[in-house]
């Protein structure tokens, strides 16, 4: 008995390092087929690096304000009467925007000048009385005290009735209108935007350390949603530098023959300065952002680890500068003539091998269409 569980324990175990060996030879073929194994090269296009000269700027975000720029409202309570004006119109200065009912003060005028010639008919017979002697000083001059506030209250009616003409207060195009005839309006309430749209500012703020660098009459482009290009100067500059952002601002005119800019648009602004900075320029699409640093794939001529040649990329750290339209400027990391990756480069790691394919590149122009961008 003993001898037959001998035996059997002595063929389990025999058994189980036949399995085990059988298993270690799988397990290291497998390994040794992984480490001869090559990922196939990734598809990507290239460009190659070229120095310019772009001009030295300094790029601010900015916002469109008028050069006059009101909400006309009504300065006495009232009921709309008339509307002369349709919404998103020009109007010149002075141009009747809205009348309101005056039927009170042109009754109040009527009496008015009832009294004012009752007392200038008065005042004639007191000046003839006093020739005569009739009157003492104090009696003619009482009647005309009394015709002079007669004429001072005609004068306020009228003022008062003028006041409820409401007029344009300078040139330009309206906005949406907010009263319908027949509406009471109180004073103070809003009948329809007014805005100066012929030349338009924009203001825009820098870091303190930009700020000798800027100076009134120096150039300053414009770029906005719906490809809108301008180019203006600086008009003005404040006194006083933000003590929260260290920021100044500063604001540009611009002529807006198109009135295609509208108060309160966001734009972005470039100030030229004249001076020209050598860059290496890239398309945007080339540049890998990270927060511990930018960078860009450069493909060169590699060696694996079985000694064959390939075609791989070599991560390069960069400093960036401004942009021009799909391109960037690098400022050093890259040198002219190097072949970078424009395209694939979320997928690449440094050593991996690549396949470049150009027939179908990214944009690379500095001053690309609105349909392009």
């Amino acid at each position: 008995m003993k001898k037959r569980m001998i035996v059997m324990l002595i063929a389990v175990a025999v058994f189980i390092a036949a399995i085990g060996a059988i298993k270690v030879r799988q397990v290291r073929g497998a390994m040794a087929q992984g480490a001869s194994f090559h990922p196939p090269p990734e598809s990507v296009t290239t460009a190659v690096a070229k120095q310019e000269e772009w001009p030295s700027t300094v790029a601010a975000m900015g916002s469109v304000t008028a050069v006059q720029g009101v909400t006309v409202s009504a300065d006495l309570p009232g009921i709309v009467e008339k509307i002369n004006f349709e919404s998103g119109k020009w109007v010149r200065k002075g141009d009747v925007l809205v009348k309101l009912d005056t039927s009170q003060e042109e009754a109040q005028l009527r009496a008015a000048d009832s009294q004012r010639d009752l007392a200038r008919l008065n005042l004639e017979r007191m000046k003839g009385l006093k020739e005569s002697g009739v009157i003492s000083q104090s009696d003619y001059d009482r009647a005309a005290a009394e015709f002079t506030q007669g004429e001072a209250r005609v004068g306020e009616i009228r003022a008062t009735m003028e006041r409820k003409t409401i007029r344009a207060p300078f040139s330009g195009v309206l906005g949406i209108r907010q009263v319908n005839l027949g509406q009471y309006l109180a004073g103070g309430d809003p009948i329809v935007p007014l805005q100066s749209l012929q030349p338009v500012y924009v203001n825009f703020s820098v870091p303190q350390e930009q700020m000798t660098r800027l100076q009134p009459g120096a150039a300053v482009q414009l770029t906005a949603e719906g490809g809108i290009r301008s180019t203006g100067t600086i008009t003005a500059m404040d006194s006083v530098v933000n003590d929260a952002t260290r920021n100044i601002q500063v604001q540009a005119t611009f002529a807006n023959q198109d009135h295609r800019l509208r108060p309160g648009m966001f734009v972005e602004t470039q100030v030229i300065l004249g001076a020209s900075n050598t860059v290496i320029t890239l398309p945007s699409s080339a540049i890998s952002y990270a927060p511990y640093g930018d960078s860009v794939y450069i493909v060169e001529d590699m060696k694996g680890p079985d000694g064959k040649p390939y075609r791989g990329v070599r991560q390069q750290f960069v400093k960036l500068g401004g942009s021009r339209g799909d391109q960037v400027a690098v400022v050093s990391g890259v040198k002219p003539g190097a072949e970078v990756v424009t395209s694939g480069v979320f997928k690449l790691r440094p050593g991996a091998a690549v396949l470049v394919n150009n027939e179908i590149r990214p944009g690379n122009n500095p001053a690309p269409r609105p349909a392009d961008s």
